[in-house]
């Protein structure tokens, strides 16, 4: 079944579909831990770099990515340019420690904003949020 089929039968059931992008493995590993306790959220994969965060948003598809701002090699701005050039129907949700990343972020074409210190509510509603909105930024 290829990654287009599985995505419909996803989307049928109502069911988000994330992939996170951090490279740390302590925070992917407490997203996906959030994500993964909530029926109406799949992780459809994790990345460490923006490299490997384009290549798996190509290949699967997600409604929403979870995009960290400062990775080693290419960072969450230029990968987020990139993802939304490839696949412009997945949303791409910016997170940082830093608010100065805003504007560059939101530049690149992300959907939305978070701050890493967000509440695990606020994390939620923003991901059920832009992946019910239409293709225009947040």
């Amino acid at each position: 079944m290829d990654s287009l089929h599985r995505k419909k039968k996803r989307d049928s059931k109502g069911i988000v579909t994330v992939l996170i992008v951090d490279d740390s493995l302590a925070i992917s590993h407490s997203l996906r831990s959030i994500l993964g306790s909530h029926g109406d959220i799949e992780v459809i994969g994790v990345a460490s770099d923006g490299e490997e965060a384009v290549a798996r948003a190509v290949e699967h598809r997600p409604d929403v990515v979870l995009m960290d701002a400062q990775m080693p090699g290419m960072n969450g701005v230029e990968a987020t340019r990139i993802v939304k050039r490839r696949v412009p129907e997945t949303k791409v949700l910016f997170m940082a420690v830093h608010a100065s990343h805003i504007d560059d972020a939101l530049e690149a074409g992300a959907d939305g904003f978070m701050m890493k210190d967000a509440t695990r509510q606020e994390l939620l509603l923003n991901i059920r949020k832009l992946a019910k909105s239409k293709n225009t930024p947040q």
